[in-house]
């Protein structure tokens, strides 16, 4: 099993990956604080991971590719605009050649944060139901 490196921050990680994709991690990063403002980021397995009443999403660099992880949902709630991607059940691959598709990054974030509010409201009642 290889050995993770250890990054203090966002912008190391960022800064360690090759220079080709410097851009993209950073359009990519910007689209998920934009999205989900609230969020905190922070570096979990090794990578850039952001938390929001629990994981929201988190992102990597490979070598053929860049990584978003938006857990299984979020994967399957926009599966038919991910088409041209290549995916698998919790992670989508965007190809080094093809720019980051914003627009999308931004929905599937939002729809995350939407899922986190939600389970933490349904935790919140369930708290308040065992009290009575």
């Amino acid at each position: 099993m290889p050995i993770m490196k250890a990054y203090s921050d966002v912008d190391a990680y960022i800064k360690d990956q090759p220079k080709q994709i410097h851009d993209s991690l950073k359009k990519l990063r910007a689209a998920i604080i934009k999205a989900a403002p609230k969020a905190q980021e922070s570096i979990s397995y090794g990578m850039p991971a952001y938390k929001f009443h629990g994981a929201l999403v988190y992102f990597g660099g490979f070598k053929n590719h860049i990584s978003f992880f938006p857990v299984s949902s979020g994967v399957a709630h926009f599966s038919d605009q991910l088409k041209e991607f290549k995916t698998a059940k919790g992670t989508i691959q965007f190809p080094f050649d093809k720019p980051i598709p914003v627009k999308l990054v931004t929905a599937i974030v939002k729809f995350r944060v939407q899922e986190n509010l939600e389970k933490e409201a349904m935790k919140v009642l369930t708290k308040k139901s065992k009290k009575k």
